[in-house]
C-alpha cells in the first residue's frame, strides 16, 4: 500500500472544520509539499502564500519572527502505512512539541490526489483538518 505514497505532492488545500464553521488557518492559497520516499522517510513544508519579508534577516523583529511563525509548518521523519492511516514520526520539526511523536493521519486516494485528515479537540471544541494533496509534475 505505501508505493501509493511515494513520490511528491503537493498541497491544493489546508481546511480546518468543525461542526459550525470552515476555516483556512493557512489562507485559502496555502502551499506547500508533502514528499515520502521508497526507504520510509517523509517531510512536509506547508506555509501561507504572502508571508511578510523581513526588513533586515539578520536582526528580525520578534514581531517579524512571530509572524513568520504564524505562517508556517514544517516536519520530518520515517513514515509507516496501515490499512487506513498514515503515521508520521516526526523526528524534526519547526513545532517542538512534535519531535518524537507520531502524528496519525487517515488517508484516501482520489484519483491523483491524497487527503490526510485528523480530528483533534481545541477550546473543548472538534475540529477535523482536511488536507488535499495532488501528485506534483
Amino acid at each position: 500500500m505505501s508505493e501509493k505514497f511515494i513520490g511528491t505532492w503537493k498541497l491544493v488545500s489546508y481546511e480546518l472544520r468543525s461542526d459550525d464553521e470552515v476555516t483556512y488557518p493557512l489562507g485559502k492559497d496555502a502551499v506547500g509539499y508533502l514528499m515520502y520516499t521508497n526507504d520510509g522517510y517523509m517531510s512536509a513544508a506547508l506555509m501561507a502564500s504572502k508571508r511578510r519579508r523581513f526588513v533586515d534577516i539578520v536582526k528580525a523583529t520578534s514581531k517579524e519572527v512571530k509572524a513568520a511563525a504564524d505562517t508556517y509548518i514544517a516536519y520530518c521523519g520515517k513514515y509507516e502505512v496501515t490499512k487506513d492511516k498514515v503515521t508520521h514520526l516526526a523526528e524534526v520539526s519547526f513545532l517542538p512539541n512534535w519531535v518524537g511523536e507520531k502524528q496519525e493521519r487517515f488517508y484516501k486516494f482520489e484519483g491523483d490526489k491524497l487527503i490526510l485528515s485528523v480530528s483533534r479537540t481545541y477550546g473543548g471544541k472538534k475540529h477535523t483538518a482536511y488536507l488535499t494533496w495532488k501528485r506534483a509534475k
